[in-house]
């Protein structure tokens, strides 16, 4: 056979870069041994001017949050609501990378297409509709979409995304009620 005839095609696949899968696993024993540990999330959010705010986390760059011209914001950057659906997809891929790296399955694509159908006929409770309850506010429903591949079958990854759903800290905490307190600083 001469250089000249077809050879078999190589197919090259490429994964998404991966986690520390040892790191992984000791996170993972350590939440084993104590099952009552708890973190803490902080952020500082500062009022621009309008609906625009910073919110500062970290030694990273502000969050920046605002509302939209028919909402009477600037529409300079994504509104509350879509801020809360992009951390909820972002913990969606957390712990999907992370059930995939435990199950031992490398990815080559995820992407979280998250809606949630949010109203505000309260209008902040600014005078709106003011015999509204706390649970008709907010988000009234969220669909989640992923689309994953990887070295596995669907099957397999159809469990390891609706595994990394059931543990979701930020799915959980949107799915069931939790103490909230504010008060003055």
């Amino acid at each position: 056979m001469s250089s000249t005839d077809t050879a078999e095609p190589t197919t090259i696949k490429a994964y998404l870069r991966p986690i520390d899968s040892t790191g992984l696993a000791a996170f993972a024993a350590k939440g084993k041994a104590n099952p009552g540990s708890r973190g803490t999330n902080k952020v500082h959010t500062v009022m621009e001017g309008q609906y625009r705010s910073l919110s500062y986390v970290g030694n990273h760059q502000p969050v920046v949050v605002d509302e939209p011209l028919h909402l009477f914001g600037q529409d300079t950057a994504p509104a509350p609501g879509e801020i809360v659906l992009s951390g909820l997809g972002g913990c969606i891929a957390v712990g999907v990378t992370a059930v995939a790296t435990w199950k031992g399955v490398k990815l080559s694509k995820l992407e979280v297409f998250l809606e949630g159908d949010i109203g505000n006929p309260a209008a902040w409770g600014a005078g709106g509709a003011l015999e509204k309850t706390p649970p008709e506010m907010g988000f009234q429903a969220i669909r989640v979409k992923v689309l994953v591949e990887g070295d596995a079958p669907r099957e397999v990854l159809d469990e390891i995304v609706k595994h990394a759903n059931y543990y979701s800290p930020v799915a959980n905490t949107m799915r069931n009620p939790i103490p909230f307190e504010i008060s003055m600083a």
